[in-house]
C-alpha cells in the first residue's frame, strides 16, 4: 500500500478487498460490517482486571477505525482468541460489526482490529470478549464525516504526559467538558503529537529530593536497562512494552482512549530523550539501531494507528528486521545516515500519514525524528558558540549560519562567525543544511499539501516552528552580563527553530504555490503559544504565511518550571524569567513578558511591581508574529474547523502534581480562544484573541 493509495483510502469508502489488503498493510484484523443490525451473540461479562491496560481505538476515517486492546494472561486465566463487537448503541443490542483477533506473547498480547464499512460521523461502541466470556470494558469510537461533509469539526490536541511527575488531570477535565457539550459539539478524536510516554526514568531512591517541587512515582523498573547520571533508559523492546504497560495503569489516560479515537504520532522521547534517526545522545553519541527498532515495535503495538510496517509473515506482528549498532558512516546531503543498519531501523515503521476531516479539513502528520540530521543541540560543532551565561537559549544568527551551511543565502556562507567578541572560523561553511523531514518525507509531506482540496491545511507537527525569543542584546549596561552577538536569542535549537532553512523552504513553497488555510498545531514545548509563521523576523522580512498553536504539556515540567527552580535568586539575570512579586507571593513567568515584549520590560516588572511601566518598555519588534505565549502552562487544547475559520481554545490547569479527586479534574487556571479568518492567495492570516477566562499569566 503506497502512500498515494493510502490518502484515497481515507478519503472514500473502501471496498472490501480494499480493507483486506489495507488491514494486512496495518498489521490488523479486520470487521467488515454484518448484513443487517442484530443483537450480541457473545457471553460478555466485564472483567476489566482481565483487560488492565484498558481499550483504545485510533486513527478515525468516513467509514472506520482501528480498535485495540491488550488480554495478558491473569488470574482468570489466559486468552488467545477475542471477539469484538461494534454496535450502534452502547447496550449492544444492535451489533452492525465483529471479528476475532488473536492474543500472544509474540505482541505483548495486544491485538489491533480494523474496523471498515462504518457509516461517517457515526458514533459507535465496541468491546472484547475471551474465549471464557471475560469481557473489556465497554470503549466508544467515532468515525469522521463524510468528505462533502461542511459541518464544523472539533477536536482535541495535547503532548507530553510524564505520569512519573505529574497527574492526567487535563484528560479528566477533557472529559467533563466534553460530557457537558450538546452532542453536536463533542469532539470527535484527541490527537496526539508525541511524548504519549517519557522513556527517562527515575527510580525514587536515585533522586530522593524528587523533580524540582514534585515528587517521584515508582512506576517501572526496566529489567534490561541502563543508568546513565540518575536516570534509567530502556534498552529492549521488554523495557518499552513495561513502559507503555505502567503508563495505560493511569485511569484517566485510560478512560481518555476509552472514549474518543486517539490520532498519535511520536516524539522523541517515545524512543530517546536527545535522539535522532536511530542514535542516541547522553553527552556522546550513541549507535542505537537495535533500541530504534524496539521502540518502534512496542509504539506499534499499544498504538492503534494506520500506520505501515515492514513486511511480515504474520499479519498481527511486528516484523523486526535485524539491525547491530553502528555509527553512521555515510550521509546523504539531508543528514540522513544510508548505512543499512540505520535505514532498516528507521523505516521498520511509517508513521507520516494523513486523515481527511470532511470538507472543511485534511490533516497532514509528519514524523519530525526519524529522518532529521544530527540536531545542533548535540553538534560537537555547535558547542563553542553556546552563551553559557544566558540560561536555555541560543544566539539566533549564529543558529541560522550553522543551520544553513553552505545553502546561505546568496550562497555565501561567512567564513567566520562573530561570536563574543571573536572571530570564530565558521565550521559548518562547506556543509549542507540541516533537515527534519529528510528527502523521502518531505517530497511526500510537499505533495501532500499542493495536493489537497480542503480550505484548510492542519499539519500535526510534533515540534513547533513559531521562534521563540528574547532581546538579550538590548539588556542594559549595568546587569552586568553581555549577549555575545548582536542578535536576538532563541529558546533552544532542537526544534524548527534550529532547522531554519528546511523551514523557510516549506514557508517559500507555501508562498509560491498559493498555499492558504494552513494551519500547524503542534506540542513538545510544554508551553502555549499561538501566532503566525514567517520564515524571519524583524530586522528581517516579516512575511506570514501560516498560523500555529501549540499545546501546553498534559503533566511534563515546562521552562517556567525550569526557571523558577533552577535559577538562583541572586542571578543576575533571573528577572528575565521570574517574577518575584512583593508580599511572598508566588513566583509568576516573566519569560512570558520577556518573549512578547522584550527583557527590558521584565525588569522593569520586576523593579516597580508596575505593569504599566514594564509594557512602556516593550520592544515591538521581538514578537510581532506571537499572539500568546505562556510557558507555565498545563492542560490542551480544542480546534473548531469551519469552512470559514479556524478557532483553537486553550485550556489551561494549574501545575498537575497531583491526581485531583474532582469529577472535573480540578479547578480551571485560564481559557483563552484565538480565531483566524481564512485567507485568500495574497493575503495574510491573522490570530485574533476571541475571548478568554480567568487570569493570564503575564500574557500581555
Amino acid at each position: 500500500m503506497d502512500d498515494r493509495t493510502a490518502g484515497e483510502l481515507l478519503s472514500r469508502p473502501m471496498t472490501r478487498r480494499e480493507a483486506v489488503a489495507t488491514a494486512f498493510a496495518l498489521g490488523a484484523a479486520l470487521a467488515w460490517p454484518l448484513r443487517g443490525e442484530r443483537r450480541s451473540l457473545g457471553t460478555w461479562r466485564e472483567c476489566r482486571d482481565c483487560y488492565p491496560q484498558g481499550v483504545a481505538s485510533g486513527d478515525p476515517s468516513a467509514d472506520g477505525v482501528i480498535l485495540w486492546t491488550r488480554r495478558p494472561p491473569t488470574t482468570e486465566g489466559s486468552a488467545s482468541r477475542l471477539l469484538v463487537e461494534i454496535a450502534a448503541d452502547e447496550q449492544f443490542r444492535n451489533v452492525v460489526s465483529s471479528s476475532h483477533a488473536t492474543v500472544s506473547a509474540a505482541t505483548d498480547w495486544t491485538c489491533r482490529v480494523l474496523v471498515a464499512g462504518l457509516g461517517p460521523a457515526r458514533e459507535y461502541w465496541y468491546r472484547f470478549t475471551d474465549e471464557r466470556g471475560f469481557g473489556s470494558r465497554v470503549g466508544r469510537t467515532l468515525t469522521t464525516p463524510a468528505p462533502s461533509d461542511r459541518r464544523p469539526v472539533q477536536f482535541a490536541f495535547v503532548s507530553c504526559q510524564n505520569v512519573q511527575l505529574g497527574a492526567c488531570n487535563a484528560y479528566r477535565r477533557m472529559i467533563w467538558e466534553d460530557e457537558h457539550r450538546a452532542p453536536a459539539d463533542r469532539l470527535m478524536f484527541v490527537l496526539h503529537l508525541g511524548d504519549f510516554v517519557y522513556e527517562i526514568v527515575w527510580y525514587p531512591e536515585d533522586r530522593p529530593q524528587g523533580y524540582y517541587a514534585r515528587h517521584i512515582r515508582d512506576i517501572v523498573r526496566y529489567a534490561h536497562g541502563e543508568q546513565h547520571s540518575d536516570f534509567h533508559v530502556p534498552t529492549t523492546v521488554d523495557d518499552y512494552r513495561a513502559l507503555y504497560r505502567a503508563y495505560l495503569l493511569d485511569p484517566d489516560l485510560q478512560d481518555a482512549r476509552a472514549r474518543w479515537p486517539f490520532v498519535p504520532v511520536p516524539d522523541n522521547h517515545e524512543f530517546s530523550w536527545k535522539g535522532w534517526q536511530s542514535q542516541e545522545s547522553f553527552g556522546a553519541t550513541l549507535p542505537a539501531q537495535t533500541r530504534k527498532v524496539a521502540a518502534n515495535q512496542a509504539w506499534f503495538e499499544y498504538q492503534p494507528a494506520r500506520v505501515v510496517r515492514p513486511g511480515a509473515p504474520n499479519v498481527d506482528e511486528f516484523h523486526a528486521p535485524p539491525v547491530t549498532d553502528a555509527p553512521l558512516r555515510q550521509l546523504d546531503e539531508q543528514g540522513l545516515g544510508v548505512d543499512p543498519d540505520n535505514l532498516a531501523a528507521i523505516r521498520s515503521l511509517r508513521v507520516y500519514r494523513s486523515l481527511r476531516l470532511g470538507a472543511n479539513a485534511e490533516m497532514i502528520l509528519t514524523d519530525n525524528r526519524s529522518f532529521r540530521s544530527e540536531p545542533l543541540t548535540t553538534r560537537a560543532e555547535a558547542a563553542p558558540f553556546r552563551p553559557t551565561s544566558f540560561p536555555g537559549v541560543v544566539s539566533e544568527d549564529v543558529t541560522a549560519v550553522l543551520d544553513a551551511g553552505a545553502a546561505a543565502p546568496n550562497a555565501s556562507p561567512p567564513a567566520t562567525i562573530r561570536f563574543n567578541g571573536v572571530d570564530v572560523p565558521n565550521p559548518r561553511r562547506t556543509a549542507p543544511p540541516l533537515s527534519t523531514l529528510g528527502a523521502t518525507q518531505k517530497e511526500w509531506f510537499l505533495d501532500r499539501l499542493r495536493a489537497a482540496t480542503t480550505p484548510w491545511k492542519l499539519w500535526g507537527n510534533s515540534v513547533a516552528m513559531l521562534d521563540w525569543r528574547t532581546d538579550f542584546q538590548n539588556l542594559p549596561d549595568d546587569v552586568g552580563t553581555h549577549w555575545p552577538t548582536t542578535g536576538y536569542a532563541l529558546f533552544g535549537d532542537d526544534d524548527w527553530s534550529g532547522y531554519r532553512h528546511e523551514r523557510a523552504e516549506i514557508f517559500d513553497f507555501v508562498e509560491r504555490n498559493g498555499i492558504t488555510g494552513l494551519a500547524t498545531v503542534c506540542g513538545d514545548r510544554h508551553a502555549f503559544l499561538a501566532g503566525v509563521l514567517s520564515s524571519t523576523l524583524p530586522p528581517h522580512r516579516f512575511h506570514p504565511i501560516a498560523a500555529e498553536f501549540v499545546t501546553g504539556s498534559i503533566s511534563a515540567p515546562g521552562l517556567f518550571e525550569a526557571m523558577e527552580f533552577g535559577l538562583p535568586r541572586d542571578h543576575p539575570l533571573r528577572a528575565v524569567y521570574v517574577y518575584q512579586p512583593p508580599g511572598g507571593a508566588a513566583a509568576e513567568p516573566a519569560i512570558n513578558l520577556s518573549m512578547m515584549h522584550g527583557v527590558r520590560s521584565s525588569l522593569e516588572l520586576q523593579r516597580t511591581h508596575d505593569v504599566r511601566q514594564a509594557l512602556a518598555a516593550s520592544n515591538p519588534d521581538v514578537a510581532p508574529h506571537l499572539s500568546f505565549a505562556d510557558t507555565g502552562g498545563h492542560g490542551y487544547a480544542v480546534v473548531r474547523v469551519a469552512p470559514e475559520d479556524l478557532t483553537v481554545e486553550f485550556v489551561c490547569i494549574p501545575r498537575p502534581i497531583e491526581r485531583s479527586a474532582s469529577a472535573d479534574g480540578g479547578p480551571l487556571a485560564y481559557r483563552v480562544r484565538h480565531r483566524v479568518r481564512l485567507w485568500g492567495a495574497g493575503e495574510t492570516p491573522k490570530v485574533v484573541r476571541a475571548s478568554r477566562e480567568g487570569v493570564l499569566p503575564l500574557v500581555l
